[in-house]
């Protein structure tokens, strides 16, 4: 039978890919034993930091990748896509042909409902900018991935219980309709508009931003880009809007939008997270996050799967902005300290089986009836790997797992209600595959580009299977139902 590739080591990267400059952490001024304190505070909590990048002065002095996740890989950075928007109105405000005080309604007076709310009239460009809608709650993009029809349309339905203008509410789809008006006033997706502006000038490369069904990217979310490209974000806004000397941003907009706008307690800007000692912060779901130290010169950049941002902020805050120095350092052995520090965190894990099993054979199984639509099961055993073939209402999914190994490969496999409403097709994945004891058989699958690592159980009987699957972070379940199937004989 033919052996499937298994990846038994770290795998190499470059930083090459980035354009960003590099430093020791002492030549910064930052003081690597700091940072161990802070990697290892975050390690005894139990939060699943996949990566960070910490730039200060000009260069990249910490860098550092949890296996398997890499750098030069993109990676679904979710609400940190509402931060890219802002830059957009940024952009159409300095050019003149927007004004925070244009009304949203005006823009689309073909989208609005018979019944229009008496309040509606004075929801503004700003409004939209500082989540003050008037809406009592979020609309998740989770929500706005299921809806096929117009998000214009569907925006205007969501009912106002509070004036446009007072109650601060997270919402995503205030940046659905920030990134409508951009295309409204453009004619172009907000993609398109940003690119010569903002991605090209950056050296901003490989990025994807999904599209809605109005022909619009959703702009709360959808973006799909390195780890480094919300770095330089970051920077951009610590330079007060200059990269490499040349003006990008104007400096006007990068001090209103990174202070605290709409009232006296509030902790919002622009589309960015304000926090304290003036530091303020690009931040996605599951903790993907850009915070900038603009007094320091400093931009930390994280990436993870934790259950929200509350769960590390206390630990950046303990930790930064003291752990920037006024001046330089020479200290080899610290450097090397943290070096070492680093590369642990590269470290493959074992997956490897606690057991043999008899049911490690090709099989196929009929499944009972179920809300997910499951028909079939399929295992095909080989040396060193096993495929499983799921088919369900949309057609035939398949993924490869390493039998005590890891197998990096593509996946379609469903399970939106998992990912955050995601449905990945072709989804690069690190899998593998252990016996737990004789009959219960172990997956891992690794979600390269995301937050997302799915745990599937599968337990044998001689004429039955159960099959269990869960995540380890997602903003609804984080179980499906279990599965249960009649094994077929020839």
């Amino acid at each position: 039978m033919p052996a499937h590739p298994s990846l038994s080591s770290v795998p190499s990267f470059s930083t090459s890919h980035d354009g960003l400059h590099r430093s020791t952490a002492s030549e910064a001024g930052i003081a690597p034993d700091r940072i161990i304190a802070f990697l290892d505070e975050v390690e005894s909590a139990g939060l699943d930091l996949h990566g960070l990048i910490l730039h200060r002065h000009g260069k990249v002095a910490v860098e550092g990748w949890k296996w398997p996740y890499t750098p030069d890989r993109p990676r679904v950075l979710h609400s940190v896509a509402k931060s890219f928007t802002a830059c957009a109105i940024g952009f159409l405000h300095d050019e003149g042909l927007l004004h925070l005080s244009d009304t949203v309604m005006s823009f689309f007076p073909e989208h609005l409902p018979a019944h229009v709310d008496p309040r509606l009239p004075s929801m503004t460009v700003e409004h939209l900018l500082t989540m003050r809608t008037g809406h009592q709650s979020n609309t998740s993009g989770s929500v706005w991935r299921s809806i096929d029809s117009s998000w214009i349309t569907e925006f205007f339905k969501i009912p106002l219980v509070h004036e446009p203008g007072g109650h601060y509410v997270y919402t995503s789809a205030a940046s659905y309709m920030l990134s409508a008006i951009v295309t409204k006033v453009t004619g172009q997706t907000m993609h398109d508009y940003l690119r010569p502006r903002l991605f090209e000038p950056l050296g901003i490369t490989d990025e994807h931003w999904a599209i809605g069904p109005d022909g619009i990217n959703p702009g709360g979310n959808g973006l799909t880009a390195t780890p480094a490209s919300m770095l330089k974000l970051g920077i951009l806004h610590a330079q007060d809007g200059l990269w490499e000397g040349k003006r990008i941003l104007s400096s006007k907009w990068v001090q209103a939008a990174t202070r605290p706008q709409g009232g006296s307690n509030s902790k919002y800007g622009y589309h960015w997270a304000i926090k304290p000692q003036g530091a303020y912060c690009a931040v996605g779901v599951f903790v993907q996050m850009a915070i900038v130290f603009p007094g320091d010169g400093a931009t930390l950049a994280l990436v993870g799967a934790m259950k929200n941002s509350a769960q590390i902020i206390p630990h950046i805050e303990r930790h930064f902005p003291a752990a920037f120095l006024d001046t330089p350092q020479s200290t080899t052995e610290a450097d090397t300290r943290l070096m070492q520090r680093l590369d642990t965190m590269r470290q493959v894990p074992a997956f490897e089986s606690a057991a043999t099993s008899p049911f490690a054979v090709s099989t196929t199984f009929d499944m009972e009836t179920n809300d997910l639509g499951v028909a079939r099961l399929s295992f095909t055993f080989e040396t060193d790997a096993l495929t499983v073939y799921l088919t369900d209402n949309s057609g035939v999914h398949r993924i490869v797992a390493g039998l005590d190994c890891w197998h990096q490969g593509t996946t379609d496999m469903p399970g939106s209600e998992l990912h955050h409403g995601y449905a990945f097709k072709d989804e690069a994945v690190i899998a593998g595959a252990r016996w737990l004891d004789g009959k219960t058989l172990e997956m891992q699958w690794i979600y390269l580009a995301s937050a997302f690592r799915d745990t599937v159980h599968c337990t044998f009987t001689a004429d039955g299977l159960t099959w269990e699957r869960s995540v380890n972070v997602n903003s609804g379940v984080l179980a499906q139902q279990p599965l249960r199937g009649r094994r077929l004989t020839d």
